[in-house]
């Protein structure tokens, strides 16, 4: 059940980063940048879909970890495209938010399922 919030808050999120990329081409013309967070934001929910047919506990732990440093990507092409003034604090600290729930998420999913892999009689 968790994973699927995650998924949907994800996709959620990969919407506004789609948006937020299309702003800044369009109103900004700011390309470079516009292009990375449009990369690694929209990653996030699609290595969680991956995971979804992981191959093993491991592979699924692995596409969580992935995403987990997607998001954190992301978050660092928020703050730069802040600081370069193309987007108002307003803006900033709504897609923040979401980025860091995704984070804070995407951590205590990590955190649980590899406790439970260390846990299991098949690891000791």
């Amino acid at each position: 059940m968790k994973e699927s919030i995650l998924r949907e808050k994800a996709e959620a999120f990969s919407v506004r980063v789609i948006k937020m990329s299309q702003y800044l081409v369009k109103e900004k013309h700011e390309y470079v940048m516009s292009n990375q967070v449009l990369r690694s934001g929209t990653s996030v929910s699609a290595n969680l879909a991956e995971a979804q047919f992981a191959q093993s506990p491991a592979d699924f732990i692995s596409k969580l970890s992935v995403a987990q440093k997607e998001a954190n990507e992301t978050y660092m092409w928020l703050r730069h495209i802040w600081n370069g003034d193309y987007i108002t604090e307003v803006q900033f600290k709504s897609m923040e938010t979401d980025v860091l729930e995704l984070l804070r998420m995407l951590s205590s999913s990590i955190i649980t399922l590899r406790s439970k892999r260390s846990e299991s009689p098949t690891n000791h």
